[in-house]
């Protein structure tokens, strides 16, 4: 950790702000006529997701904290405790379930992004990629004359996130999902 002044903002800086981080989205050096000179930024919250917008005084200084993410494999949860495999170093981190975002799309073997504190040594949070290819372990059967364009139904991928699919998915069936939307996107290629 270390201060840094307004006039050394840039785009994808993380600052600490009220105990909280937050990541420099936008950022704009305003001189009025009159009075002194001020940046106003646009935040982004790391670990609250929260978007922000605060005015600095041109000079002022800020803590800024190094946040690295880094590929992690999920290996199992046990309770409220998620635990992930780094992919290089093979050394594994326990994380608390409400750490870990839109965990009901993490399943045995997925490969997800842990954003890390590197000053602290602190984990701050895991997040699936934005999109996964998982299976249908659960849904009612298709019906004779259902057609792409007919409805939906709730299907249930690996991992236990349920989901609406179309009529015509069935279990055992490869799709691919939004997990920021937690939408149906289409079936996974096959090899």
């Amino acid at each position: 950790m270390g201060k840094v002044s307004t006039s050394d903002f840039r785009p994808g800086m993380n600052i600490l702000l009220d105990n909280q981080i937050y990541t420099i989205v936008d950022f704009q050096h305003v001189k009025p006529g009159k009075g002194g000179a001020f940046v106003r930024t646009k935040l982004k919250g790391v670990e609250n997701d929260k978007n922000i917008e605060k005015t600095f005084r041109s000079g002022e200084s800020v803590e800024s904290i190094r946040v690295e993410k880094h590929p992690y494999q999920f290996l199992y949860s046990d309770g409220d405790m998620f635990f992930f495999m780094h992919q290089e170093t093979y050394e594994q981190v326990p994380l608390e379930r409400k750490r870990v975002e839109n965990s009901e799309f993490i399943f045995d073997g997925l490969v997800c992004t842990l954003s890390i504190d590197v000053d602290n040594e602190q984990i701050l949070f895991a997040e699936p990629p934005d999109q996964i290819e998982a299976e249908v372990v659960q849904t009612d059967p298709g019906v004779r004359g259902d057609t792409a364009q007919g409805g939906s139904k709730p299907a249930t991928i690996s991992g236990g996130a349920v989901v609406q699919v179309p009529l015509f998915i069935n279990e055992g069936e490869v799709i691919r999902v939004d997990t920021r939307t937690g939408e149906y996107l289409e079936r996974a290629k096959t090899k």
